[in-house]
């Protein structure tokens, strides 16, 4: 890495400058590089097995993310940072082997065990997994159960609440975002649903639509590095006129919140999402979305999107995290990194990133090599 003199020095912005200014469509020093890994390989790093964060928390899963930032050295996004699992008194160990620990809820009502079809599953060196205990085959009420020593894991937090410490955490090294999740149907029994009781689907969209209007409005309190509109899969599961019905108003009007605050919006939606970035970039007050993948996981084409809508939205994406992070070379990583930048860095508003989580093997040589083409190839001046 080159270094630079007190004079030079100057002319480059910090990490966190760096993400605001290309997720605002502007131009920074140089193309900001942040691969997406929010959980398997901060995991991986910590050495641990991975139910010491994900069960037991010994490490919070943003602070292994912030380790990792710091052993490769890149732009951090940390678009979210609370864990979603909630622990009480009615979780039981049902399963304990070396490699993995499952858990399940049970209440005691008149005396009789009622047991969660749920169970949750954590694996020594993969995510934690919620699961059907029917499909399982463990539907019938376990054999052997312990209850999960609440005592000795640290308390859940809100995100509001945490947010200051993580921020902290982070300093210039990145930014730190604060979820707000949009309506919509997420699952193929909610494609039935709709067209079955599209009432009922249409009535809760409305009500989420007000929850993250409400919500919005209150993270916004804390200006936020950024605002993150999560919906995951969502031109996936749902057509783009189902998403115009369902979830366009919720993001016109909390986009619109964002904008008067001057607080940046960033919509993630892996999987198929071309349609989403045209009604984004034409209707709504967004400022960036991501990650844009490729074929056959999503449908956008990164050369195109700029050409169409790069003077209206920031891009973040967008290499392969199979073919080309998991199972490439570190020179084919560099030539991905490279076209990337070339289809959409001009003029700013560009974040190089990956499609969706790079894998836990994913090699740290690919992800030095990702870095580096960034800070080389591509500077802007």
């Amino acid at each position: 890495m080159a270094v630079y003199s007190i004079v030079e020095r100057a002319k480059y912005m910090t990490s966190e400058e760096r993400m605001i200014t290309a997720m605002l469509n502007k131009q920074p020093d140089t193309v900001p590089v942040a691969p997406d890994m929010s959980n398997m390989i901060p995991c991986r790093l910590t050495g641990l097995p991975w139910w010491d964060i994900y069960l037991y928390r010994k490490i919070p899963l943003w602070k292994a993310y912030i380790r990792a930032l710091n052993h490769f050295n890149f732009d951090g996004w940390l678009p979210y940072y609370m864990e979603v699992e909630y622990l009480d008194e009615n979780t039981y160990i049902v399963e304990q082997t070396p490699e993995r620990i499952v858990t399940r809820r049970m209440e005691k009502v008149n005396g009789q065990e009622r047991w969660s079809g749920r169970v949750v599953i954590y694996a020594k060196d993969n995510p934690a997994t919620d699961k059907n205990a029917d499909i399982l085959g463990m539907s019938a009420p376990p054999k052997w159960y312990e209850p999960v020593d609440v005592s000795q894991i640290p308390p859940q937090k809100t995100d509001i609440e945490m947010y200051d410490e993580v921020k902290a955490e982070m300093g210039t090294h990145g930014v730190v975002g604060m979820p707000v999740w949009l309506p919509g149907v997420m699952s193929p029994e909610g494609i039935y649903e709709y067209y079955d009781d599209y009432n009922s689907v249409k009535e809760r969209s409305l009500f989420s639509e007000a929850e993250a209007v409400r919500y919005t409005k209150n993270i916004l309190e804390k200006k936020p590095d950024f605002v993150f509109l999560g919906y995951s899969g969502g031109l996936t599961f749902q057509t783009p006129e189902m998403f115009r019905d369902l979830a366009l108003p919720a993001l016109q009007k909390v986009t619109a919140l964002c904008r008067a605050a001057g607080v940046p919006s960033q919509l993630h939606c892996c999987g198929r999402s071309r349609a989403l970035v045209e009604m984004a970039a034409n209707e709504s007050d967004l400022d960036s979305i991501n990650p844009l993948e490729i074929p056959p996981m999503g449908d956008c084409d990164l050369a195109e999107v700029k050409r169409s809508c790069g003077s209206k939205i920031g891009l973040m994406g967008n290499l392969h995290t199979t073919s080309v992070m998991l199972f490439g070379t570190p020179d084919e990583v560099a030539a991905a990194s490279r076209k990337a930048i070339d289809d959409a860095a001009y003029g700013g508003g560009f974040i190089l990133s990956t499609g969706d989580q790079c894998g836990r093997d994913t090699p740290d040589e690919n992800i030095f090599t990702m870095i580096e083409t960034a800070r080389t190839y591509g500077k802007y001046a």
